[in-house]
């Protein structure tokens, strides 16, 4: 009696595991991560998730881009305006950068900043948060 009792939670125990991972799976409780900003043919490819954005813009310190060049909230400008043409939440943008250290950060319907949550190397924005670092070695 013992035995099947024994047998009997551990068929059951398997059950939950089998029932939780599937649940994860399906449920999607583990999230995609992306690679930070890296190489590709024209430039460097930043990605940023935001499935229920309208509009996601690449902010930085590079000369073209100058932090939206101070005018993210009023929308005026569409300087690193980012795509999703296929609809699944991840917005990317292509861009032509030389060597350099350069800060980022991603600009959510033209209101919420937010830095890379996928490119761990960040310093200082001197607001109380940070922005996020990309060295370019080319």
């Amino acid at each position: 009696m013992r035995c099947g009792r024994r047998t009997a939670a551990a068929i059951g125990t398997a059950l939950a595991a089998a029932l939780l991972l599937g649940g994860c799976f399906e449920l999607n409780f583990i999230k995609r991560r992306l690679p930070p900003p890296y190489p590709v043919d024209g430039g460097i490819l930043f990605q940023f998730e935001a499935p229920s954005a309208q509009r996601v813009q690449l902010a930085g310190s590079w000369p073209d881009n100058d932090w939206l060049r101070g005018r993210a909230e009023t929308g005026s400008y569409l300087i690193g305006l980012m795509e999703d043409p296929d609809g699944d939440g991840i917005w990317t943008i292509v861009v032509d950068l030389e060597s350099g250290r350069y800060q980022y950060k991603f600009v959510i319907d033209e209101k919420t900043w937010k830095e890379d949550p996928n490119n761990p190397q960040r310093v200082d924005d001197g607001y109380g948060g940070n922005n996020s670092l990309l060295i370019v070695d080319r």
